[in-house]
């Protein structure tokens, strides 16, 4: 069986929390290897990946079937995994993987998710993520 899980984000709504918030806004958002990863893109660069990695985020918690705490002023009655839950990092290779901890990982097992693969794709203007989690049924 797979979940899935999408998520868009305009890279000028990234960018303009940074130009606001700044190191506040990176350090609530983003884990410290997340931020160092982002830091040696080259500069014109750096909002798409910050961009691409709020993505994967979000589109993994709606893959977990999750929320996100932090996101809002709403109320649910469904677990909400916090923004470092979830984080994006580098395999060997240099390909995006997802480490989860807290709610995610806990989300994650209860529902014996085996794998998750995240794909990362940008423009200057838009960023999108997709993430797949498989979970093995053949011992069901």
């Amino acid at each position: 069986m797979l979940y899935h899980g999408v998520d868009l984000v305009e890279v000028r709504r990234i960018r303009q929390a940074v130009m606001r918030y700044g190191q506040r806004f990176l350090a609530r958002v983003y884990t410290a290897a997340e931020r160092a990863d982002c830091e040696i893109a080259p500069q014109v660069m750096r909002y798409e990946a910050l961009a691409a990695r709020w993505a994967a985020k979000e589109a993994c918690a709606k893959a977990l079937g999750i929320g996100l705490r932090g996101l809002g002023a709403f109320t649910v009655d469904y677990p909400r995994a916090g923004l470092h839950d979830i984080e994006v990092v580098r395999d060997a290779a240099g390909r995006p993987t997802l480490h989860l901890s807290g709610v995610a990982a806990q989300t994650a097992n209860a529902l014996q998710i085996r794998a998750l693969a995240v794909s990362l794709s940008h423009t200057d203007e838009l960023a999108i993520a997709s993430v797949v989690a498989w979970v093995d049924l053949s011992g069901v």
